[in-house]
């Protein structure tokens, strides 16, 4: 989901700030919420780990140019459902800024276009998953179909920002449309993946029950609520 340097440039890259600015202040208010709710060292805590996986995400796993970005594996699922909404943002923000001051200088330019493509879909995913896990249901015990419309959700959410920045920055001629294509294509072959992994890891989280009720994750991976 990294925009290729030179798809947006010049004044275009204002709206970028916008968008960045507007997505890292609701993360900020999400993460005073948590804060209050939790306290400060669970976020904290949880936000660095996040930071950390996204990091090993974008640098450690493999990731493919396709068309006008690139093809990463970013579990921004697993991330909402492991540690939280608030913390994942973070981590998201925070393993993006890092990855770019340490080894890919050439991305920072683009920092606030990457940074609303994943926070955006992240915020309307968890918007989703309130309305299709009941209130009573722990994430440890989500089924393999909620798990894919949330994949669906965050994934097709990336596509369609990437799409919005393509064709915002280079137009709608035939050369941008199919790059874009390409790059929607091959994308979306991670919802395929990403529901199992999700599965995978709450299921690892729930055979380690003695994270429950520790700073380390989300309350709601292991108790239901109805808040």
């Amino acid at each position: 989901m990294h925009i290729e340097p030179g798809i947006v440039e010049g004044s275009k890259m204002l709206l970028s700030y916008g968008t960045a600015a507007a997505a890292l202040a609701y993360a900020a208010k999400l993460s005073f919420d948590t804060i209050r709710r939790d306290g400060a060292a669970s976020l904290l805590l949880r936000a660095a780990l996040a930071t950390l996986l996204v990091f090993c995400f974008f640098e450690v796993f493999p990731h493919h140019p396709v068309g006008v970005s690139e093809v990463h594996l970013i579990l921004g699922t697993t991330l909402l459902l492991i540690f939280g909404l608030a913390p994942a943002a973070l981590g998201l923000a925070g393993g993006l800024l890092a990855q770019g001051m340490l080894f890919a200088h050439f991305d920072l330019p683009q920092y606030g276009i990457n940074v609303t493509t994943l926070l955006v879909p992240l915020f309307a995913t968890a918007v989703l998953a309130k309305k299709i896990i009941p209130a009573d249901t722990p994430y440890v015990d989500i089924r393999y179909g909620q798990a894919l419309k949330l994949s669906l959700a965050y994934q097709g959410g990336i596509v369609a920002w990437v799409a919005f920045w393509a064709f915002y920055g280079q137009g709608l001629g035939a050369d941008n449309l199919s790059q874009v294509v390409s790059f929607g294509a091959a994308y979306m072959t991670v919802v395929i993946v990403e529901p199992l992994i999700d599965l995978a890891v709450l299921a690892v989280a729930k055979f380690l029950n003695g994270l429950r009720n520790t700073m380390f994750v989300e309350k709601r991976l292991y108790s239901g609520t109805r808040a």
